[in-house]
């Protein structure tokens, strides 16, 4: 039952980047309800890939190249989907990051 409400609340969280940020579409709540699944499972099996492969420039940025990271995986996962635009790298920067904190907010409300 829990991760069904974090999905939702995920999906939520994309909605409100959608709205915040112009560069980022979301054409429905189902879309958005899809485009959270995908995200999480690019995050969970795409991710620790890339992360062990780019290791020696994150060590070398102190971190910051996984933000860079992020924001690719935010955009290839807005190329993938239909109902799910991001218009360019930066706004997937934005996007990506904007995301992680309105989710994390909403994550914690759940006990």
């Amino acid at each position: 039952m829990n991760l069904i409400l974090v999905w939702i609340l995920n999906a939520v969280a994309l909605l409100v980047v959608a709205y915040i940020l112009p560069g980022i579409a979301v054409a429905s709540f189902g879309s958005a309800l899809i485009a959270a699944l995908v995200l999480g499972l690019l995050n969970m099996l795409v991710k620790p890939v890339l992360v062990l492969l780019t290791l020696p420039i994150t060590i070398v940025t102190l971190g910051l190249f996984l933000i860079v990271l992020n924001a690719l995986l935010f955009w290839l996962a807005g190329s993938i989907l239909r109902g799910f635009q991001v218009s360019g790298f930066w706004w997937a920067v934005g996007g990506a990051f904007l995301y992680s904190i309105i989710s994390g907010l909403l994550s914690r409300i759940i006990p």
